[in-house]
């Protein structure tokens, strides 16, 4: 892996441990400014929508595990299970768009409850 690569799969971990953390602030530092975020309710997005729909006020997530980063050029493929602070748990695809060192866009694809 090269330098850029491990950079951009620190960026990976470092998106996911600030959602935990509600950090909203490095996140939004991570992004550029055209950033778009879908999912299948959400379609291309900005980011002020992105943070109003997608980021919830109060934390609701006690654990994000990543279980798999795949790195393919400008693009990462991360699968990870969320444990939820109420027990509930589910499994979730996202595909990171990079531009440089930031997150471009990100496309989410719903697992399963488990």
């Amino acid at each position: 892996m090269n330098s850029l690569e491990t950079s951009r799969t620190d960026v990976v971990h470092n998106l996911y441990a600030a959602y935990l953390k509600n950090r909203k602030d490095t996140v939004a530092a991570m992004l550029t400014e055209d950033f778009t975020f879908s999912s299948p309710r959400d379609d291309h997005i900005g980011k002020v929508a992105y943070f109003e729909r997608c980021w919830p006020e109060s934390p609701v997530f006690r654990e994000i595990d990543i279980e798999l980063v795949v790195m393919h050029g400008e693009e990462a493929l991360v699968r990870y299970r969320v444990e939820k602070l109420d027990g509930g748990a589910f499994r979730n695809v996202e595909n990171i768009r990079f531009r440089g060192d930031k997150i471009a866009a990100v496309d989410v694809y719903f697992g399963r409850n488990i």
